[in-house]
This record gives C-alpha cells, structure tokens and sequence, in this order.
C-alpha cells in the first residue's frame, strides 16, 4: 500500500531545548487546521472524488500530511527532551504533563484535544477541494507564524519546508479543481 522509508521526509534538527516552542507547535500537531486534521481530511474525501486523478491526489497529499505529522512530532519531542515536571509546568506544559507525561497526545497549543469535528468531508468534490485551499492557507499563515516565534535557525529551517509544502498543496488542489470542474461539466455520452 505504501513504501515506509524509515526517515523523516524532511531533517528535522534543534539547537536547543524550547518548551515554549515545543506548545506552540502542538497547534500543527492536533490543531483543527493541523496536520493530522489535513491528513484525515484528505484520505477521507478521496472517496467521493468523481476521477481517478482526484482520487490518487487526495490520497498522495493525506499520506503527506501524516509525514508532516511525524516531523511536528519529532520538533516537540526534541524541544521538550530532557524537561522536568517544573520546567514543563512553568512553561504552561503542566496539565499536559499531568494528563501524559512525556508522551505526544494531539492537542492544540491550548490543550484542547483533537476532534474528529475538525473534519470536512461534504461528498462535494467541489466544495470539498475549496475547503482544502483555504485549509492549505491557513496552515501556511500559522508556519509563517510559528517561524516569527523562534529564533533557532535550525527550526526555522523545518518549519520554511513545511510552509512551502502547503503552498505545494494549495496549488495541487487548485489544478484538482479546474480537472473536477471540467469533468463535471463535460457531456456524458452512455
């Protein structure tokens, strides 16, 4: 089904430990406009896509976004290392601490859980491949958000690559919707 290459998609390095950072990133880790949101977003509105071509974009850009998952993983994971209870609960990390220890749990920079009400999927292929533009431009609004917020050049470094990824994206769906559009609109001759 898929070819798992055990690495990650893109370098992930830290120059420092950032609990700070390490919240602000849990937006894109299980925010409603993250990457596990994009991911299960995308891997479930393939589904009603009227062409083969939709289909196999939804599906390529899904399994993606889980890739971009484990790279904000990775970010968190590093930036947190090494942190006692105090130092997490100083850095506004405590309840998360209190709830999981040092494990992952997708929740936005709030603490508020991932949702699967974070999901659209309204068997529209039109309105779906729309929702996922504006999707890809809010995703890349909070990378360039995110970017402002650390002065560690290896970080920022990921982050640029994960930004230019939903510019990727936003236009990958862009040309998905003028080839929907048209299929929709072409005369079918049975």
């Amino acid at each position: 089904m898929w070819l798992y290459e055990k690495k990650l998609q893109y370098p992930v390095k830290v120059s420092n430990r950032d609990l700070r950072m390490a919240k602000f990133l849990l937006t894109q880790y299980g925010g409603p406009d993250g990457e596990l949101s994009a991911a299960v977003k995308y891997l479930n509105q393939r589904y009603t896509m009227p062409t083969n071509r939709a289909k196999g974009t939804l599906t390529d850009i899904g399994t993606e976004e889980l890739a971009h998952w484990e790279i904000i993983a990775t970010m968190i994971y590093k930036l947190m290392k090494g942190a006692t209870p105090e130092e997490l609960r100083r850095a506004g990390l405590g309840s998360h601490y209190a709830m999981h220890g040092d494990a992952l749990f997708p929740a936005d920079a709030n603490g508020v859980p991932w949702t699967a009400a974070y999901i659209q999927a309204h068997g529209d292929p039109v309105a779906d491949l729309q929702d996922n533009m504006a999707g890809e431009q809010k995703a890349r609004a909070t990378y360039e958000h995110l970017i402002d917020l650390t002065d560690d050049p290896d970080l920022r470094d990921t982050l640029r690559f994960l930004r230019e990824r939903e510019v990727v994206h936003f236009q990958r769906f862009g040309e998905l919707l003028d080839h929907v559009q048209g299929y929709m609109n072409s005369k079918k001759y049975f």
